[in-house]
């Protein structure tokens, strides 16, 4: 890996194999009696985070805690950015004092990259705007790999708010470089600008009908509708939106019983995805969450300790 992790491009197919060998590792970690490892030790990880969070903000939290690392939690509304301090400030304050990690979430696409050209911590892109997020990608595909087995040549379909995902965006660069058919399914209205000229890539592919889809799929991911982010209408009322996008008791049943479900969270359950189908035994949604905690420990590692601990 490179010093940062501001993308998947930053991640090659051999990179991420490195990953999972070690996330393997300490996912063994969560069922010790002593969650301890010596690591990270003198190590300080500081999460800065501008937008909410609980998943990403937490695992993080945790993996730096579990490889002994000082852990420092910020949040937007709790820094002096709330009182109109700068990104650049606010971040060379930061590592003034000698922190070896940035862990960020901000919601303004590149912000991550920026800071990475500002300080000398190593930064760790935790989503921003609607740009990546890569941990998210890798922990996804992590969580499929253990699941499934190998990804190359496996379906994956991909389905929901696509523009306002970063999600999507880590993915599927991180899927096609493991050799993985992605398939993005959602209305036009919640297809990116500038998404169509990616079904061009090999093994990547758009639609609009997911009944259509879902037969073929080996792994299908449900994105949340993120309302927030929304001003307009994207679609006439929710109710159209599951009967057309959303993974209902009915789509559920055409689903073979080895077919995970993924959702990186939080879940709109009746919207894009019904509750049967979040609690189906096939669903891997609370795997991806123990999934974080150890591909996360990984990435701190070999940020941070890498060879020189190896």
């Amino acid at each position: 890996m490179r010093k940062h992790l501001l993308s998947i491009d930053d991640v090659s197919a051999d990179d991420a194999a490195t990953l999972f060998a070690t996330a393997a590792e300490m996912h063994d970690v969560q069922h010790r009696e002593v969650k301890k490892l010596p690591a990270l030790r003198g190590r300080t990880v500081i999460n800065l985070f501008f937008e909410d969070s609980t998943r990403t903000r937490s695992s993080f939290e945790i993996a730096g805690k579990w490889l002994s690392a000082d852990t420092i939690n910020i949040t937007g509304k709790g820094s002096s950015a709330s009182k109109g301090e700068s990104l650049r400030d606010t971040v060379l304050t930061i590592c003034a004092m000698g922190v070896d990690a940035l862990v960020m979430r901000h919601a303004a696409s590149g912000a991550a990259h920026q800071v990475s050209q500002w300080v000398d911590a190593a930064v760790v892109n935790a989503g921003d705007g609607t740009h990546e997020h890569p941990s998210q990608a890798l922990l996804d595909a992590y969580t499929l790999q253990r699941r499934i087995g190998p990804l190359e040549g496996r379906h994956v379909a991909i389905v929901g708010d696509l523009t306002h995902s970063r999600v999507f965006r880590s993915n599927v660069k991180l899927l096609l470089k493991l050799g993985a058919r992605v398939t993005a399914v959602a209305p036009p209205t919640l297809m990116p600008s500038g998404v169509t000229p990616w079904s061009q890539a090999d093994g990547f592919a758009l639609s609009w009908d997911l009944d259509e889809v879902l037969p073929t799929a080996d792994a299908v991911m449900m994105l949340r509708v993120q309302k927030e982010r929304m001003s307009g209408g994207f679609f006439p009322t929710p109710r159209e939106y599951t009967v057309g996008y959303g993974l209902t008791r009915d789509r559920l049943g055409v689903l073979g019983p080895d077919v995970p479900i993924c959702h990186p969270g939080p879940m709109n359950r009746g919207l894009e995805i019904a509750a049967d189908a979040a609690d189906a035994a096939q669903s891997v949604v609370l795997d991806q969450v123990s999934a974080g905690v150890a591909v996360r420990m990984a990435i701190l590692y070999h940020l941070l300790a890498g060879e020189e601990n190896a």
